[in-house]
C-alpha cells in the first residue's frame, strides 16, 4: 500500500514548476521531485496539454526540465513515444501503403515479419539507434543473405522510419548512417547473333513462337508481355503501348501498372507487328473452335487455347525447351531476351536515351550502369575504326 503527498513548491523561472513529493510504500517514505511543463494546446478542448517528469534529486529534474523546455522553444520537442519498433512497422505497413502496388506491400510485409520484427521488434522506437541497426545488418550478411537482400531490408526499415519522422515520433532516421554491403550487379548474358538465330528457328516449333519473337525484338518484361492487351496494339501506326503488366499474388492473377509506374510507347521492327498479326489470327481461330468456353475477359494478346492468361512458369518451361533444342547454355533466362534486345539495339546504333525509353528504365544513367561494358566496347571499336582511317591517310 502506498500514499503520496506534495510538500513545498519551488518555481524555476521560465521552466514551469518543480515540486518536492513524498511517497509512502509499505510504511517507508520515499522523497522525489516532479516537474510539470506545457507542450501545447489541445485542439479539441482549447486547454493546455501538460506533461510531467520526475527524479530523485531537484538538480536532475531541473536539468531534464531545462532540456525539454529548450526543445519546446526551438521547435524540436517530441513527446515520448511508447511504440515499439514492431508495433510501428505493423502500423506503417497496414496504414501508410494504401497507394502502393500489392506485390510491393506483400514483399515488404514478408521482410518485416521474417527479419525486422524478430530482431528489432521489441526495441522502443525512440531508442533505436544507428549502431544497433548496423549490428543487425552485419548479422544478416554473416548469416549468408545476399547484399541485395540486405539492401532491400534496409529500404523497408528506412522508409518506415521516414514516416515515423513525419509523424513526430523520432527526430532523425538512424538508418541513414549505416554502411551496407556492396551489391555486385550480376553479369548479364545476352545472346550472340548466331544464338538468336538458332533460338528463333527452334521457336517456330513452339506454341509460344510469337511471344518469344515479340520479347526478343521489344525488350518487354515478361509481366508486360503477359499483360499486353489488343487495345494497346495499333496496327495502323505500328505502335505498342505498355501501360500494364500481369502479376500474381497468392495464386491470383491481376493487371498492374508497369514497374516504373509510367506507360511507354514502342515503335518496334515490322517483324514484331507481323508476329502479333499471326497471334491474332491464331486467337480468332481458337475462339471459333471453343465457342462459349472462350474466357479472354481482359482482351489479352497472349493466352492459352481457351483465352486464359498465360502462367509465368509455363512460359519459362517452353523457353527452356526452345534454348535446349537450339544448343544454347541452360543458364540463359527468359529475362536475357530483354538484355539481348538492349545490347543488339546499342550495337545497331541506337543511342542510350532511346534504349532507355524502349526498356522503360527510370534514367539513362541506369541504362548505362547496366550496359556500360557494351558502350565501352563500342567506344573502343570506334577508336580502332578511326585509327584505321588515319592509317590510310598519306600524312
Amino acid at each position: 500500500m502506498s500514499q503520496s503527498k506534495a510538500s513545498g513548491r519551488k518555481s524555476v523561472a521560465g521552466m514551469g514548476s518543480i515540486r518536492k513529493k513524498e511517497k509512502v510504500i509499505n510504511g517507508k517514505a520515499y522523497t522525489y521531485y516532479e516537474a510539470r511543463y506545457t507542450v501545447g494546446i489541445d485542439p479539441g478542448t482549447g486547454k493546455q496539454i501538460q506533461k510531467s517528469i520526475s527524479g530523485k534529486t531537484q538538480r536532475e529534474v531541473t536539468r531534464r526540465l531545462k532540456e525539454i523546455t529548450t526543445s519546446i522553444d526551438t521547435g524540436t520537442y517530441l513527446p515520448s513515444c511508447k511504440l515499439t519498433v514492431g508495433e510501428w512497422l505493423n502500423t506503417w505497413i497496414s496504414e501508410y501503403t494504401a497507394d502502393w502496388k500489392p506485390l510491393t506491400v506483400s514483399n515488404y510485409s514478408k521482410q518485416i515479419k521474417k527479419h525486422l520484427i524478430p530482431r528489432l521488434g521489441a526495441a522502443k522506437l525512440e531508442d533505436l539507434d544507428t549502431h544497433t541497426i548496423q549490428l543487425f545488418y552485419n548479422s544478416l550478411t554473416k548469416s549468408g543473405l545476399a547484399p541485395k537482400t540486405v539492401k532491400n531490408i534496409h529500404g523497408v526499415l528506412h522508409a518506415a522510419l521516414e514516416q515515423a519522422i513525419s509523424n513526430g515520433y523520432i527526430h532523425k532516421n538512424p538508418t541513414a548512417g549505416c554502411k551496407l554491403p556492396k551489391v555486385v550487379r550480376p553479369e548479364i548474358k545476352p545472346l550472340e547473333p548466331e544464338e538468336i538465330a538458332r533460338m528463333l528457328k527452334e521457336a517456330k516449333k513452339d506454341a509460344y513462337d510469337n511471344l518469344f519473337t515479340v520479347a526478343m525484338f521489344t525488350g518487354m518484361r515478361q509481366g508486360e508481355l503477359l499483360g499486353l492487351s489488343w487495345d494497346n496494339v495499333n496496327f495502323k501506326t505500328g505502335q505498342i503501348t505498355i501501360k500494364q503488366q500481369l502479376q500474381c499474388k497468392d495464386g491470383v492473377y491481376f493487371l498492374e501498372t508497369p514497374k516504373s509506374g509510367k506507360c511507354r510507347v514502342l515503335s518496334p521492327a515490322p517483324v514484331v507487328m507481323e508476329a502479333l498479326k499471326d497471334e491474332q489470327q491464331q486467337q480468332n481461330a481458337n475462339k471459333q473452335i471453343v465457342g462459349a468456353a472462350w474466357e479472354n475477359k481482359c482482351n489479352l494478346v497472349f493466352t492459352d487455347a481457351l483465352g486464359k492468361n498465360l502462367v509465368r512458369r509455363t512460359v519459362v518451361k517452353h523457353f527452356k525447351a526452345v534454348i535446349e533444342r537450339a544448343n544454347i547454355p541452360p543458364d540463359v533466362r527468359f529475362h536475357d531476351l530483354r538484355h539481348s534486345f538492349a545490347v543488339t539495339s546499342l550495337y545497331s546504333g541506337d543511342d542510350v536515351k532511346t534504349v532507355q525509353a524502349n526498356l522503360g528504365h527510370a534514367t539513362a544513367q541506369f541504362t548505362l550502369d547496366v550496359y556500360g561494358h557494351v558502350t565501352q566496347k563500342m567506344r573502343q571499336e570506334s577508336a580502332m575504326r578511326m585509327q584505321a582511317f588515319y592509317n590510310h591517310l598519306e600524312v
